[in-house]
């Protein structure tokens, strides 16, 4: 018998449970934290500009042509795309839950790769982006002007350079998206009238500012090879990309045959500004830059926000005067309070435990081993959902909360087991030799039973599939894990704890006789009594069947007799009625 060996070998079943809860208790530092499983498909995300069109010659240039080589991508579950009117082009592709996003984004990649060849060249200059997104952002940060002494402009220039990137370097970071981002562009506004007194079209003069605005690489002097004994060698370098308003003013569009030079500033000017003007933020009327921030699928929620929210107060140390910043969305609060309600239920559950057992079996010896078998299920629980995956979020929380009433009754059973032929005059170890052999059965029935209830959840396909998964296979876990240390650990501690009745008392259990002594002698007498009065109601019960039966039938026919006389009444009105 199995027991019989961890009987023998208290030790070997202690360092099982240790092994057990201390799997668990490192585990659980490593466990990402969220409010609910993730549920929401995984999705990969291209983006691409045409700068000037309108949303119909992207959706038939750009949309038809990257979506006909994306559809049909494994495990894709549909895909949706968005083309507006400032040239942008969003296609978000949903995949199965389950895949992995990093395969996913690969293989839109490819796809996308195929279409490159047949996108507009501005396009393709431009940049097609495909990057796996998560689908819950976890906070914003707002960047603002309180006086109004920084536009949008500054404010967005500011957050890029300074801010973007550290928040970008954060372990469990996945995204962070600049809203109203307004990059500093060189914007070259010409007159029409003019280009059409000197026969020119704009695209003229992006011709120009393409062929002189352009970083040449123009070679070295004295470079092997070189006649005679050349030891120097120097690079040549010369002024490439212009930077200033003068110097985009200065670019030559036309030379006339007469010698005269017709130049950007002759038809137009040119300015720093925003790239693009199409979005206004504000907040409270004034300018004011958001900051979008996506957690990966797997990392703690709760110390991610804490990382950014300590890095945010570092930089805010260096902002200029007359900037602040403030969390405008945060989703860690309702985490934060949900997860501490959820441990206030798990105390109060495991103290009402306590109390249970310590009135029912009115002794510190025979109580604490049930109360030992809490942690090692429990905590050991933490382990399984480690290695599954799992994160710490409300279901599994919820159901480890209701597996503490199932892993104490193992031990509960095994300890009353114990302690009933205790009472008959055997020693503690026979006791538990003899408990066990009675109860090994059912303690192993009752595991599996229970295993084979909520292990079916996990076989639940869907959204519908993913909460329950985590839910039933908390539940099972913890149920195997009672089911082990009910037969290593709690007859072991039975056989060393549990002491005679008559046995000489410690100290601990004088104390608990003298302040708790009333009460447990008071549950007693009530005990005593209700078991009592249940048991002579049930006999008396059981000796008069005839009475029941005979109350049975009367009630049987006062009901037909009530049914038969209601019938010439119903015929009755029913005559008169016709």
């Amino acid at each position: 018998m199995l027991s019989r060996f961890f009987i023998a070998r208290p030790i070997f079943a202690t360092v099982i449970s240790i092994l057990f809860t201390l799997a668990g208790g490192i585990a659980v530092f490593y466990l990402p934290i969220a409010q609910y499983p993730p549920v929401a498909p995984p999705t990969v995300q291209v983006d691409c500009n045409y700068p000037g069109a309108s949303s119909k010659v992207v959706a038939e240039t750009v949309a038809a042509t990257i979506e006909q080589q994306v559809n049909g991508v494994q495990d894709m579950l549909y895909m949706s795309s968005q083309s507006t009117s400032d040239g942008s082009y969003t296609l978000t592709v949903t995949f199965k839950p389950g895949v992995d996003l990093n395969l996913a984004q690969v293989l839109v990649q490819n796809r996308v790769a195929l279409a490159l060849p047949q996108l507009p060249d501005v396009v393709r200059q431009t940049g097609v982006t495909t990057k796996k997104r998560s689908p819950d952002i976890l906070l914003t940060v707002s960047l603002n002007s309180p006086d109004g002494r920084y536009d949008q402009l500054y404010l967005s220039n500011y957050a890029v350079l300074r801010i973007k990137d550290e928040l970008a370097r954060l372990p469990g970071i996945s995204e962070v998206l600049v809203f109203g981002q307004r990059d500093y562009s060189m914007r070259v506004w010409v007159d029409p009238d003019k280009l059409a007194v000197r026969n020119l079209a704009v695209s003229d003069v992006i011709a120009a500012i393409r062929e002189q605005n352009f970083q040449p690489a123009i070679g070295q002097v004295g470079a092997p090879p070189t006649p005679g004994k050349q030891l120097l060698q120097i690079p040549l370098t010369i002024k490439g990309r212009l930077v200033s308003e003068e110097d985009f003013g200065n670019i030559v569009v036309r030379n006339t045959p007469d010698g005269r030079i017709l130049r950007i500033r002759d038809i137009g000017y040119a300015e720093l500004n925003a790239r693009s003007q199409d979005i206004n933020n504000r907040f409270d009327g004034k300018p004011t830059v958001g900051l979008a921030i996506w957690q990966l699928p797997d990392a703690n929620a709760l110390a991610t926000a804490d990382s950014i929210k300590s890095t945010m107060q570092q930089l805010s140390e260096q902002f200029p005067e007359g900037v602040v910043y403030e969390i405008g969305y945060d989703t860690t609060p309702f985490i934060r309070e949900s997860i501490h309600e959820v441990f206030n239920a798990l105390r109060d559950a495991i103290l009402l435990v306590a109390l249970v057992v310590l009135v029912f079996l009115q002794g510190w010896r025979a109580a604490v081993i049930p109360l030992l078998a809490v942690p090692v299920a429990i905590v050991g629980t933490f382990a399984a959902m480690y290695f599954v995956g799992f994160s710490l979020n409300n279901l599994t929380l919820f159901g480890l909360v209701l597996a503490i009433g199932i892993v104490v009754d193992d031990a509960i059973v095994v300890v009353e087991s114990v302690e009933h032929h205790i009472e008959k005059g055997l020693s503690p170890r026979q006791a538990a030799l003899k408990a066990m052999e009675e109860v090994s059965g059912p303690v192993v029935a009752v595991g599996l039973v229970l295993t084979a209830v909520f292990v079916p959840c996990t076989f639940i396909s869907g959204i519908v599939g993913q909460f329950f998964r985590q839910f039933a296979l908390t539940i099972a876990v913890s149920t195997v894990l009672s089911t082990i240390n009910s037969l290593t650990l709690s007859p072991a501690l039975a056989a060393l704890l549990l002491r005679k009745p008559g046995s000489r008392r410690d100290p601990l259990t004088w104390l608990l006789d003298m302040t708790l002594g009333w009460l447990f002698r008071l549950f007693d007498f009530g005990f005593r009594k209700t078991t009592s009065v249940y048991t002579r109601a049930v006999g008396g019960l059981l000796r008069v069947p005839a009475l029941v039966l005979v109350l049975y039938v009367g009630l049987l026919g006062l009901t037909g007799w009530a049914t038969a006389s209601s019938r010439p009444a119903l015929s009755r009105r029913r005559t008169r009625a016709t």
